[in-house]
């Protein structure tokens, strides 16, 4: 069997896995809203491809010359639309094909990825208007298969620090230096005209036809590194290489006088602290809120009340909404010895509550700087703080009744994605969009500071309750309870 033919066999046992999964009907949904999400995004990108070309003067480069502001929102971008070819590769490791042949087969899907070709809604628009208005055949058709080359580049970029940032959530670092770098000479002698010559530079660079071989040789470089680092890190959690013995475990022994409700609380203290996504998405939220907090304590680009409040309920909101939007997901594990001890639930929801509420206390922290500034005041990060540990982790919450896919313990390279089913789609919007939504009226019925005080009202009555809409969420999880179980023994892996 040639490569070609491979090629094919795997992308349709991939689209196969799909529709057999149990998960399959639940697909649906997301698939309704992903398809909704793109026709948006994509009549975003015709709108900005129109905009650009009336700014370009009649001549290519101008779509070029803003690459690097593109590649950097495609990037982030693709957290949430792209996996890595590791996580479908597992199944294929052992079979009578080159060790590699998996690997490139993945690879090269990641290249044809219709994500990819979703910035065409952006570049087609752009090079039509700018044809039309004088610009060159040549040069045009130069700078869009530039552009169509730099966004499949990005892609392994992307594919290179995923890989490495589901190792170490540091990498993450590396990539901000790397999308960095075109700005350097800006960075360096900051001006109106350093910013100008830039711009300029990265024109001509776009319409010249030298571009098309730089950009291919980079590819191919990051193909072959992408190619043995997909096998290396996959071969390895396969392989189930031993860890490091634990030089140092913490006891958490002033818990003890919480009962069961204390030992979830350990439980899931040091799943914090020693599971790596759970580290990582820790240390990425947090390091979200002190980029957040120092923009808005240090410049000007939120000085908008609404923005104030929308960054505020952001920076609050945004570790326990990633960390519960799976919630029972990674208990799915070993959910059939939570089920043997009556109401065992309840204390794992209370622990869960007690701990993403006290969480809450080190944002607060952390925005103090913009309350000094003048930014915020006590009362708002108060009556955030408080809606978000009381009537944004009720919403939350609620999912506990409706998730039933298992989640690794240790979810990195051959995890699979999780897909949401309607009911589950509703609590989300409800979550990212109750907040606002309050906030919004208030501001427009009696102002922000009656707002916070009633947002204030409302968490604590929300946190004061929480015994009582926790015991609820058990009583209707224990309804679905072989409903649920079905669905987490048959997602395990």
């Amino acid at each position: 069997m040639n490569n070609f033919r491979l090629y094919r066999l795997l992308n349709k046992n991939t689209k196969l896995s799909y529709k057999r999964s149990p998960m399959f009907e639940q697909n649906k949904w997301a698939k309704a809203l992903m398809y909704f999400g793109s026709a948006l995004f994509g009549l975003y990108l015709i709108l900005y491809g129109i905009i650009i070309a009336m700014t370009a003067d009649g001549e290519a480069g101008r779509m070029f010359s803003l690459m690097p502001f593109i590649l950097i929102v495609d990037y982030l971008l693709r957290y949430v639309f792209q996996t890595t070819p590791g996580m479908m590769v597992k199944p294929y490791i052992l079979q009578p094909i080159s060790r590699y042949t998996a690997i490139d087969c993945f690879l090269v899907s990641s290249h044809l990825n219709s994500y990819n070709f979703l910035w065409l809604m952006m570049f087609l628009p752009y090079a039509y208007i700018i044809l039309i208005a004088g610009a060159g055949f040549g040069p045009v058709s130069c700078e869009l298969l530039a552009c169509v080359l730099m966004m499949i580049l990005n892609s392994q970029i992307y594919l290179f620090f995923r890989t490495l940032v589901n190792r170490n959530v540091l990498w993450f670092l590396s990539s901000v230096v790397v999308y960095m770098f075109p700005f350097a000479p800006v960075l360096v002698n900051f001006s109106e005209k350093a910013l100008g010559k830039l711009i300029d530079t990265y024109e001509i660079a776009g319409r010249s036809w030298f571009i098309l071989p730089a950009i291919l040789i980079v590819l191919a470089i990051l193909f072959f590194i992408n190619r043995h680092l997909q096998f290396k890190f996959v071969y390895e959690e396969i392989s189930k290489k031993s860890e490091k013995a634990l030089k140092h475990i913490s006891q958490f022994s002033f818990l003890n006088r919480f009962g069961l409700v204390g030992e979830y609380l350990k439980i899931e203290a040091k799943s914090n602290m020693r599971n790596k996504t759970m580290r990582s998405r820790c240390i990425m939220s947090l390091s979200l809120i002190v980029v957040f907090s120092l923009l808005i304590s240090y410049t000007s680009i939120y000085d908008n009340d609404m923005m104030l409040n929308f960054w505020c309920i952001y920076c609050f909101a945004i570790y326990g909404v990633t960390a519960l939007i799976k919630i029972m997901g990674q208990e799915g594990n070993y959910i059939d010895l939570l089920m043997m001890h009556r109401e065992n639930i309840i204390a794992l929801l209370k622990a869960k509550f007690w701990f993403y509420s006290a969480v809450l206390v080190i944002p607060y922290l952390i925005m103090l700087p913009a309350v000094f500034n003048g930014k915020f005041t006590l009362l708002m990060l108060t009556a955030y703080m408080l809606l978000t540990a009381g009537f944004l982790h009720f919403v939350i919450f609620q999912l506990a009744v409706y998730n039933k896919q298992t989640l690794p313990l240790q979810q990195k390279m051959t995890a699979k994605g999780n897909f949401e089913n309607g009911m589950q789609l509703a609590i989300e919007m409800v979550a990212l969009f109750g907040p606002v939504i309050i906030v919004a009226v208030g501001y427009i019925l009696v102002g922000f500071e009656k707002t916070y005080i009633f947002m204030c009202l409302l968490g604590l009555a929300f946190i004061l309750t929480h015994p009582l809409w926790i015991r609820n969420i058990y009583k209707r999880m224990m309804e679905r309870r072989y409903e649920n179980l079905e669905g987490f023994h048959s997602s395990r892996q």
